[in-house]
């Protein structure tokens, strides 16, 4: 008697209809999609040479939201923040001081702790020595960076807004880190930058 009752609900049952399935399905995804955003990762993409050669106009990039809920920001890391002066935009440099640090530049090169930083990823592409005090893009500080702030720097060092010009950024601006280039488009020739997709940010 039991085995019929259950068969018989089985059967009367009614199947979820095929419009409903796919209305689920696109809600589950939308939902996944907003909390992934959120927390997780979010996309973004270069629209200036402040980063060059690292990052390239056009390219496309998948930003880690959640590894700073863990760790503090590191020397090198590649970030993207709220721009402090307009923080309804975002910008991306590199980590170059941290928390506790001595920093300073004097004729271009940086230096931590009275030591040259050694930094392969930079470009200076204007000969030209620009003297303080008229500029601090060549000569800065010294200063000791304070906790929660950090000293950002482009890697294209003669033409990058950075700490330089609008001081430190706090941890609490930072969006996340750049980890891996998914697209690149080069708009000046029209055409995909195959070898830069898959790229790690580095």
């Amino acid at each position: 008697m039991a085995n019929w009752w259950l068969k018989r609900k089985t059967r009367t049952k009614k199947p979820k209809s095929a419009f409903r399935e796919y209305t689920e399905a696109i809600i589950i995804a939308l939902v996944l999609a907003l909390v992934i955003r959120t927390f997780v990762v979010q996309a973004f993409k270069i629209p200036s040479g402040s980063m060059l050669p690292t990052l390239q106009i056009g390219d496309h990039i998948l930003v880690n939201k959640f590894i700073y809920r863990f760790q503090s920001p590191h020397r090198g890391d590649i970030i993207v923040f709220k721009y402090p002066r307009d923080e309804g935009r975002d910008f991306i440099k590199r980590v170059i001081g941290v928390p506790g640090d001595k920093l300073m530049i004097r004729e271009k090169q940086v230096f931590i702790n009275d030591r040259p930083l050694s930094e392969p990823y930079v470009i200076h592409t204007d000969p030209e020595i620009q003297e303080a005090p008229y500029s601090p893009r060549d000569f800065y500080g010294p200063l000791i960076i304070p906790p929660g702030k950090y000293f950002m720097m482009g890697d294209n060092r003669d033409h990058s807004m950075d700490s330089r010009f609008w001081g430190l950024l706090d941890q609490d601006k930072i969006r996340g880190k750049a980890f891996l280039i998914y697209w690149s488009w080069d708009g000046e020739r029209f055409r995909p930058r195959w070898e830069r997709i898959g790229k790690l940010v580095r």
